[in-house]
């Protein structure tokens, strides 16, 4: 059975980067994802720019796009008032996060007229009508967070206000996600958690971003792409490492997989494949 589909894509900041992204578009869209995302940066510094592109992408490619909003740095009423943008022009889905705070400046502290958190915008979103709305979920302890349970509280207090599904910070190891899967069925959750995938493009990148959101990073990684590296073999792996990690999720029950793309669509494009997601072939009868 093929697997339902999704990728998250970056508002570009420079005319080589919008080059990118329409390129990453145009790569992953033949294989009909059943939705894109367009994230925000920290602190909200590419508001704008998010706009722009969910707009842009909208419009041009008849994908389901859904944006990112944040409670960083905007009133309640700037905040919704995106939001009814979004609305206006056709994109009703949103992927509400609190958001991480502008670098340099710490911990998050929510403007004095803000959302406090992200509950506060679920259920101000949710009160609207008008949105199909996900939110960030951690299967490994936010940074932020006192425990891996405290996450799980966190995202049912989440669906409680109104969420409709959760995707995942990216993990390595299936069983990561199986265990939040299990704390979260427990805990009464039954919207849709999607996991999180994050092809590994280049490892010492890829290992400094899980350092830094409380990703735990196996040693058998290090030492695999250790080894690919003096044999020039890390595409190669990366490929190899993501398409099993999907498929052992697929055999765990899994029915979306939501991929981390950063504007490079090869690596998602050929574990799609190899998982069987291609582009499907119209054949038109010949006279």
């Amino acid at each position: 059975m093929r697997p339902q589909i999704s990728f998250e894509f970056f508002p570009p900041k420079s005319l080589e980067a919008s080059f990118r992204l329409w390129d990453t578009v145009q790569t992953l869209s033949p294989l009909q994802p059943e939705f894109v995302s367009v994230t925000y940066g920290a602190g909200g510094t590419t508001r704008k720019l998010t706009h722009e592109a969910v707009d842009a992408i909208h419009k041009t490619s008849g994908l389901n796009v859904a944006a990112h909003l944040t409670c960083v740095d905007a009133t309640r009423a700037e905040t919704l008032e995106i939001a009814e943008s979004y609305a206006a022009s056709g994109v009703t889905d949103l992927v509400a996060l609190r958001g991480d705070p502008p670098k340099g400046s710490g911990q998050f502290t929510a403007h004095p007229e803000g959302f406090a958190n992200s509950c506060e915008l679920i259920e101000a979103l949710a009160q609207t009508g008008k949105f199909n709305i996900r939110v960030g979920a951690y299967p490994e302890a936010h940074p932020e967070a006192a425990s891996t349970q405290a996450d799980v509280d966190w995202l049912k207090r989440k669906v409680d206000a109104g969420a409709h599904s959760a995707i995942t910070q990216f993990f390595f190891e299936a069983d990561t996600f199986f265990r939040f899967r299990d704390a979260c069925d427990k805990a009464g959750i039954t919207a849709p958690i999607l996991p999180g995938i994050l092809p590994i493009e280049n490892w010492k990148g890829a290992r400094k971003f899980a350092q830094s959101c409380g990703t735990s990073i196996p040693q058998w990684l290090d030492e695999a792409f250790e080894k690919a590296e003096r044999d020039d073999r890390q595409d190669l792996l990366a490929t190899a490492i993501c398409t099993e990690l999907c498929s052992d999720l697929l055999d765990g029950g899994v029915e979306h997989l939501h991929f981390y793309t950063l504007n490079r669509p090869e690596l998602t494009r050929d574990v799609c494949h190899a998982l069987g997601v291609t582009p499907e072939v119209r054949l038109e009868n010949v006279a």
